[in-house]
């Protein structure tokens, strides 16, 4: 290895890569607000105090996570003040995502179940916090946060989505929601669904290129919706392997027709021909 591909290495850590979070912190973080906010703490850590301090822990975590991409430390104190204001907000939302498997997955026992042992909740609010993120301008950190949810369940929510309360990703695998899709309230999306674009030409990088679903709207598997002029009218259901490039009214429901000939492994008998 020469000396100048060592000069060239070293420039570009300086310059283009300064804005870099220390990903393990920020992973680590990510699973301990997490475990914060659901997971009940043991002994000490349990009491006010307790918890008083694993906040505060969290807050300094945050706060140096920010000024490895902000760095200035006004808008760090700022930045970080706004996120854990909205901490409670986006804790009382997420349990009622939580609420809403119980309610609707007959496999779901207890809630306990659900905020450890659902991908899709878990991907669910790691969006809901990014999102945050993403609203308050933060870099690099809303995308990080989202492909580690995407890493870890196989859902991939972009932080740039709009999605409504309460909101149910059953299974999980697969799913992919783009930038500028808006996903109104109540609803369910199943495995391997795609909210995605028609064309991902760069000149359309700022105009809305992924579908509006409305309020109360199911999506069964495998189905896939494109266009940011695609638009899934309240209470309709989008049967699986549905490819939707159109907007459906209200109350629709839209599925795929599919042929199923069953043949069985062996060979047929040739027919009998008599002649007389």
């Amino acid at each position: 290895m020469n000396k100048e591909f060592i000069i060239l290495l070293s420039q570009r850590s300086n310059n283009h890569f300064s804005s870099f979070p220390d990903k393990k912190l920020l992973y680590d973080f990510v699973e301990n607000i997490f475990n914060f906010l659901f997971i009940p703490q043991k002994g000490e850590n349990n009491t006010i105090d307790g918890l008083d301090v694993v906040l505060n822990q969290l807050r300094n975590t945050f706060s140096a996570i920010l000024f490895d991409v902000l760095h200035e430390k006004e808008r760090v104190i700022k930045e970080e003040i706004v996120f854990f204001d909205e901490l409670q907000s986006i804790y009382e939302t997420l349990l009622g995502d939580a609420n809403v498997i119980i309610n609707f997955d007959p496999a779901a026992e207890s809630i306990e179940e659900v905020l450890v042992a659902y991908p899709g909740f878990f991907a669910t609010a790691i969006y809901r916090l990014a999102h945050q993120l993403y609203t308050q301008g933060i870099p690099i950190v809303p995308r990080l946060l989202a492909e580690y949810a995407h890493s870890k369940t196989g859902v991939d929510i972009h932080p740039g989505a709009k999605i409504g309360k309460p909101f149910f990703i059953d299974h999980g695998t697969g799913i992919v929601i783009g930038e500028t899709t808006v996903i109104g309230n109540n609803v369910k999306i199943y495995q391997g669904v795609t909210l995605g674009a028609l064309n991902v030409a760069k000149e359309y990088a700022r105009q809305k290129r992924h579908p509006t679903i409305e309020d109360n709207v199911i999506i069964y598997s495998g189905a896939t919706i494109l266009g940011g002029e695609t638009i899934v009218g309240n209470n309709s259901v989008i049967g699986g392997n549905v490819w939707l490039t159109n907007s459906v009214e209200p109350y629709s429901i839209v599925y795929h027709k599919s042929e199923i000939i069953v043949k069985g492994k062996n060979p047929l008998l040739e027919p009998l021909n008599f002649i007389i």
